[in-house]
């Protein structure tokens, strides 16, 4: 077990961003950088003992300066969107960047994906990456000063372990995940639409033609967002379901069916080919399944990859979407004081 400390370039301002590649005794090696807290890069083994990154990015640090589509960042204060960037809190409203036509989304302008990140590393027996980042009181329209704090764990059970800690001196509201695209055949495979994906939910959250939740969570029951056993992500995703047009292909929050357990397993996907699965574990009580819908072939990758449409898809385990403008969604205010705690687990095996 080890972490490597690297130089990845200098931001416009001239400060140092850092890589830091944590491997493990198996020799996966997952790559972080201080730019966005982003996973870069993600090596594990195939059924043959081959080594494939199953995770889109790019080759230097300016792709991710100029790029938008949020490959492995670290996404806050608050992920996904926010219905017209506004919210009510101790009957006083906030106004937040609209960068998502009419809403907010992924923390606004210049969300976390976007800022400079403190590393510590903690030294046990699976060597710990940790990111802080400082995001002051009125940042991108936020109340309160938030001090975050994201582990990144690499084990030897082939998992990496996500912990992400936060604390407020004013009420806020909080939403933090990662925004990885996954192709367990490799990032520069193509399109996904023949692995497979469970998802342990009974219910998903509707969305308006804008990707908002409307606060209706609605049974998987007869409709193309069953995904409660193994199911080929292209059976159902050119569906005439309302939801599915709405989202070009599936952008949406599921409810998960969670457990009295600490950590629940909520996602499995599979890629034939390479027999690698990705098997998801959290303690939040969403996840967003998205496939790569709005990747259009103009993001060049590393490897010179050309990434296409649904050439990957994310499990962003999350609050739900707008859940602070549903009263009947489990509410993501922070209080002063108080501590926002979530783990989410991402162990790769293989078939």
């Amino acid at each position: 077990m080890s972490i490597e400390k690297n130089l990845f370039g200098l931001l416009p301002n001239g400060k140092e961003v850092y890589i830091y590649t944590l491997k493990n005794n198996n020799g996966m090696e997952v790559k972080v950088s201080t730019y966005g807290g982003t996973i870069v890069s993600l090596l594990t083994s195939d059924k043959n003992g081959e080594f494939h990154d199953v995770v889109l990015g790019y080759d230097s640090l300016e792709g991710y300066l100029k790029g938008d589509k949020y490959f492995g960042a670290l996404v806050g204060r608050f992920a996904n969107r926010i219905q017209y960037g506004t919210f009510k809190l101790n009957d006083k409203e906030y106004k937040l960047a609209t960068n998502n036509g009419p809403n907010h989304l992924h923390g606004g302008i210049k969300g976390f994906d976007k800022v400079l990140w403190n590393a510590t590393l903690i030294e046990d027996k699976n060597n710990i990456l940790q990111l802080s980042y400082l995001s002051v009181d009125g940042e991108e329209g936020y109340p309160g000063n938030l001090n975050v704090n994201v582990k990144y764990i690499l084990t030897e059970d082939n998992s990496l372990e996500l912990h992400y800690e936060a604390t407020s001196d004013k009420d806020t509201i909080i939403n933090l995940t990662n925004h990885s695209y996954f192709n367990l055949c490799g990032h520069s495979s193509g399109d996904v639409l023949n692995h497979k994906i469970m998802i342990n939910a009974d219910k998903f959250t509707v969305n308006d033609k804008y990707s908002i939740p409307t606060g209706e969570i609605r049974n998987v029951d007869g409709t193309p967002m069953d995904f409660r056993t193994l199911t080929p992500i292209g059976a159902n995703i050119n569906s005439d379901y309302e939801q599915i047009t709405f989202g070009n292909g599936y952008d949406h929050n599921w409810v998960l069916n969670t457990t009295d357990s600490p950590l629940t397993k909520v996602a499995k996907a599979i890629c034939e080919h390479t027999g690698i699965s990705l098997d998801v574990y959290t303690t939040q009580p969403g996840v967003q399944f998205y496939t790569a819908n709005f990747l259009d072939g103009s993001d060049i990758g590393k490897d010179n990859a050309i990434y296409n449409m649904r050439n990957a898809f994310c499990l962003e385990t999350q609050y739900f979407p707008n859940s602070i403008n549903c009263s009947n969604f489990k509410s993501p205010i922070l209080k002063a004081g108080e501590k926002y705690d979530h783990k989410t687990i991402y162990k790769f095996s293989t078939i």
